[in-house]
């Protein structure tokens, strides 16, 4: 192969480098638990942060080396401030999942080295998605995100509630990403080519002429697949099962790392070939943002389960951040970038709040068992009641600053009544945030919870809970990198 033929690496330099050394800690994990004895705890921790450091060398290497823009790999792999911006997000929420589930891990008897190993192997799928720049690359990149997060599911392989979930969550990610690979075959079939700078300059060039029907058909079937994949309604029927079924870690990796990259990957593919169109895809990404915020504030008020009350927790916030994909403009997906950087921390921040719940070697799920807990550990109460005040968007923290900029965005462009209920679903929402708030501090001490919090959950705590709070201080890195990283993507 002559050395023109060589494709140019360094845009792709963390995805290799992550690919290289996930490989190389899969023979090192096995031949060490083969060669020590009773070591497969010690292995798996080993691994575990192997790989945290292996994920934030690649946070590295893609805020420095790997930040100049370009195209790799025949124009299908694209690097720019938005991929970089969403690509930083997802290796942090990456590294911290793995470091929230030690200790989960070993006390529930299943810390084997392989669960960091597919996180990493996910997290490549995650990067490779959110710099596609061809349908076929989109593809690869989801399926193998997919594939490592079905295994993920159902890692407690002897508890009946995670392979159930995981079996769920399989079934379910096999049709939508049919239909996602069904409409990528019609958009292909109407227009020959599966390139995104090909399909902006032919929808581009066509305006004023209607699209073919099955070229929208096409569309519907991606933006289903993709509403699949960040849990949107109508699509969102695995998310309260698998978040409730799945290993507590795994179910707080599922709400921030999987999702960020998804709903990346609909703002590329919406905004950039499809950017023309938008007039008949709107419609379709407003009914899916309402209907997410109703049943998101709704459904989860008659939840016991916390796990099951932060999936639909989790489907309401999907909606929010669909306002700004519905606005379509620069402002709102720059409203998008600053709810979900405010987001992962809010939702990171929770469920490590949920991994303290243990009573002696058990852990514990129902919203009862946080009764008295601002008694028994005063401070855990304070960080729990921090991150449920923020999703509720109560001024002055973070997740009010994140609503406030989707909803100007919404208004700017005069979609009042998509502001008007996203603004009342969030009234809703706040009664089952305010209700856990309550339990802590109101309700009477039945059996009191753990008192221990491990260090790396401590560690986790105290981050999240310092960037909420002061995030009004310093909000400069969220909003100027939010701002050039959504004018990269109008610029491409």
């Amino acid at each position: 192969m002559s050395m023109a033929q060589i494709p140019n690496l360094i845009p792709a330099l963390p995805e290799l480098f992550m690919a290289m050394v996930a490989m190389a800690l899969l023979m090192l994990g096995v031949f060490q638990k083969a060669g020590v004895e009773g070591g497969e705890a010690k292995t798996s921790k080993m691994i575990s942060y192997l790989s945290v450091v292996t994920l934030l060398l690649a946070l590295l290497l893609t805020a420095t080396v790997s930040s100049v823009p370009g195209t790799t790999f025949g124009g299908m792999f694209v690097v720019d401030p938005f991929s970089v911006y969403f690509k930083v997000m997802v290796l942090f929420a990456s590294a911290i999942s793995i470091i929230m589930a030690q200790q989960y891990l070993q006390t529930q008897g299943i810390a084997r080295f392989e669960f960091a190993i597919l996180i990493l192997f996910a997290t490549i799928g995650m990067l490779m998605m959110i710099s596609a720049n061809n349908l076929i690359s989109l593809y690869l990149g989801l399926e193998m995100q997919s594939l490592s997060l079905y295994v993920i599911a159902t890692f407690q392989r002897d508890d009946t509630r995670s392979t159930e979930a995981g079996l769920k969550y399989f079934v379910l990610g096999a049709v939508a990403s049919g239909m996602l690979l069904y409409g990528s075959s019609l958009i292909y079939g109407f227009t020959g080519t599966t390139d995104f700078q090909a399909l902006a300059s032919l929808f581009h060039d066509s305006q004023g002429h209607a699209p073919s029907v099955g070229l929208i058909v096409g569309i519907v079937f991606i933006m289903a697949g993709l509403a699949f994949k960040v849990s949107a309604v109508p699509f969102h029927m695995w998310t309260p099962d698998v978040y409730e079924g799945a290993p507590t870690p795994v179910a707080a990796f599922f709400s921030v790392a999987p999702k960020i990259a998804a709903l990346a990957l609909f703002l590329r593919v919406m905004i950039g070939p499809f950017g023309d169109l938008a007039a008949q895809w709107q419609q379709i990404v407003i009914f899916i943002s309402v209907a997410s915020m109703i049943l998101g504030a709704f459904a989860a008020i008659n939840q016991t389960n916390i796990k099951r009350m932060m999936a639909y927790s989790s489907i309401g916030h999907v909606g929010y951040a669909l306002i700004g994909l519905a606005v379509g403009n620069e402002a709102g997906v720059r409203g998008v970038m600053i709810y979900l950087a405010i987001y992962l921390f809010m939702n990171l921040g929770a469920f490590a709040c949920i991994l303290t719940m243990r009573r002696g070697d058990r852990m514990v799920e129902d919203i009862s068992d946080l009764a008295g807990l601002s008694k028994t550990n005063p401070m855990l109460a304070l960080a729990l009641t921090i991150f449920m005040f923020s999703m509720a968007g109560i001024p002055p923290l973070a997740g009010f600053f994140g609503k406030l900029y989707i909803f100007l965005a919404a208004i700017e462009v005069e979609l009042y009544a998509l502001a008007i209920i996203g603004v009342l679903s969030s009234v809703v929402a706040s009664y089952y945030y305010v209700r856990i708030i309550k339990v802590m501090y109101f309700d009477d001490v039945t059996e009191p919870l753990n008192k221990a919090v491990g260090k790396e959950l401590g560690s986790v705590l105290a981050v999240t809970a310092i960037v909420i709070v002061f995030f009004i201080v310093y909000p400069g890195p969220v909003l100027n990198g939010a701002a050039a990283a959504a004018a990269a993507l109008f610029a491409g």
